[in-house]
């Protein structure tokens, strides 16, 4: 069934129509950012007719030009428009003789369920809407004015590009160096997604992002429902923690509230902390890096209190960096998931295996980037970095004489480096992937702190759990390398490099709600506070 245009989804305003398709180019073009090439001059179809045609509506190719100079759109933006009706024979894409088409009725719902679920009131267009405000709701008639209709096509393609950049792309407000983000961020051609949608109504069914936006989408319209419903209790906040056996009024309001977000599936509401319960609390402390040991302390209960609206934004924020990468890869890769402090190993696009990671403090933040491991060093020496040098080793070197001597360390080079062996802080081998951060993976002999729930301990390299197991399986194809060789290359005290087969694209995430294999969304803390910076570009005007 066509959807009525009653709905109050498209809003374009008749005064600013060529200011809002400037301020749509200004985006897309004049910051500099996902600019398409020029396009090639494309001819004008004339074996496209009113008997051929997909509409059988057409409108003058002066008009159009006329309409163009009065846009003044950046002129790879005009060309590729351009294009894109002339190939078309300056066909409508939006309208025929009998009104709007299948196209402009998908548009709108698709429109409408993106504003719906994202909030991102700036693909609004005022147009339509002001029309009909004006008492114009017979849209057979009000088509059939010539400058009236080409109006409202040139309305609908320039909102149709303003929604594929935000909705595609993300909000070009924020700044990714502000964040230290520095994976690169995916391109669209706006154009190429209008064309591809007009050809075939599916094509914009499913985002083309990462597949994690889709599946925070869905948990996104479960906790906005969960947002609407009244009888969501706040739990008291314990003395000191509620734990199996025990029996209090709260422990019935904990069950409830674990219910209606889903955590909790049994029906039970006694006052009574059952070992569901415990099963169920466990489970959420997974899930939201809490120390996993079923017992709702007071850190726990401030957890499942927070309101709907804070894993709301927390959900949106993620699925705005959803949109900054590519799609998942196929193939051998490694991610490190900055928040979760989490590495996890994929064989052919699919999970492997995963270790904990020590990752940078908040004032010496892990990057955000891409990079591919080239290299695996074996007894690696440590080149002490300037920082570290000038602020904590010469200090020690003046207050104690004898500080390189005990802490295996030499002059090297104008610098300070440490000799391999079981002291060394690179531990006993690190992986590099060139980059200008000097950022690499690294075993570390302080092995305590990988069993802390909060692991931000580092200068900003990432200490890795399991070195040896990530050895063998980078190197698992490259003989000599067997695990007895590797074995003994990590126990020596001569440095050795050796050069990965095939190298292996590793990715550095900064994601604080992910969906995990299983379905189950998960939450993490902002350590690095990029959320709050986040929050202020997409949650106010």
């Amino acid at each position: 069934m066509k959807t009525p245009f009653s709905r109050r989804i498209f809003v374009f305003t008749p005064f600013f129509l060529a200011g809002l398709i400037c301020f749509t180019a200004f985006f897309l073009y004049c910051s500099g950012r996902n600019a398409p090439a020029s396009a090639k001059e494309t001819r004008r179809d004339t074996t496209i007719n009113p008997s051929n045609s997909y509409s059988d509506l057409f409108f003058d190719s002066t008009t159009f030009e006329h309409f163009l100079e009065k846009a003044k759109w950046h002129d790879s933006l005009e060309n590729a428009l351009r294009n894109f009706y002339k190939g078309r024979n300056y066909q409508y894409a939006w309208i025929n003789s009998e009104g709007f088409n299948e196209q402009a009725y998908n548009f709108q719902n698709l429109l409408a369920d993106y504003i719906s679920y994202s909030g991102d009131s700036t693909v609004f267009n005022h147009f339509i809407n002001d029309l009909q405000d004006n008492g114009n709701k017979n849209w057979s008639t009000l088509l059939r004015n010539d400058s009236t209709r080409f109006a409202i096509e040139m309305a609908f393609s320039s909102s149709f590009l303003r929604y594929a950049w935000r909705a595609y792309q993300g909000n070009i407000r924020l700044h990714q160096n502000d964040l230290n983000w520095f994976i690169p961020r995916r391109r669209i051609n706006p154009l190429a997604l209008l064309d591809s949608f007009y050809r075939n109504k599916e094509a914009l069914n499913t985002e083309p992002v990462n597949e994690q936006y889709g599946l925070l989408k869905k948990h996104l319209l479960r906790y906005n429902d969960w947002k609407q419903r009244a009888d969501v209790p706040v739990i008291p906040l314990p003395k000191k923690e509620y734990m199996p056996g025990d029996s209090n009024p709260a422990i019935t309001a904990l069950k409830k509230r674990l219910h209606a977000l889903g955590r909790y599936a049994a029906e039970d509401t006694s006052k009574l902390y059952t070992e569901a319960l415990q099963e169920a609390i466990a489970k959420f402390q997974l899930q939201h890096g809490i120390k996993s040991d079923g017992i709702a302390n007071t850190k726990t209960v401030r957890y499942i209190n927070q309101p709907a609206d804070k894993w709301i934004r927390q959900i949106l924020i993620n699925m705005e960096r959803m949109r900054w990468v590519p799609a998942q890869p196929k193939g051998d890769f490694i991610t490190i998931n900055i928040p979760q402090f989490r590495l996890t190993v994929f064989e052919n696009g699919k999970p492997s295996f995963g270790m904990n990671v020590v990752v940078g403090t908040s004032q010496n933040k892990t990057v955000i980037f891409t990079g591919t491991m080239k290299y695996v060093v074996f007894a690696p020496y440590w080149n002490v970095p300037p920082g570290i040098l000038k602020k904590e080793v010469l200090p020690a070197i003046r207050r104690n004489s004898n500080y390189l001597w005990k802490n295996h360390m030499e002059w090297y080079n104008g610098g300070v480096r440490q000799l391999p062996g079981p002291w060394n802080a690179l531990g006993k081998v690190k992986f590099v992937f060139p980059n200008s951060f000097n950022i690499y993976l690294h075993d570390t002999p302080t092995k305590s702190l990988f069993e802390e729930s909060s692991r931000a301990f580092s200068h900003g390299c990432i200490r890795i759990q399991e070195p040896g197991r990530m050895a063998k399986w980078v190197l698992r194809n490259q003989p000599p390398w067997t695990p007895e060789k590797i074995d003994e290359a990590m126990d020596s005290t001569e440095e050795l490099y050796v050069t990965i087969k095939n190298p292996v694209p590793v990715f550095v995430g900064y994601f604080t709600a992910w969906v995990d294999s299983k379905g189950e969304i998960n939450f993490r803390d902002d350590i690095y506070g990029h959320d709050q910076k986040m929050a202020r570009y997409l949650f106010t005007n």
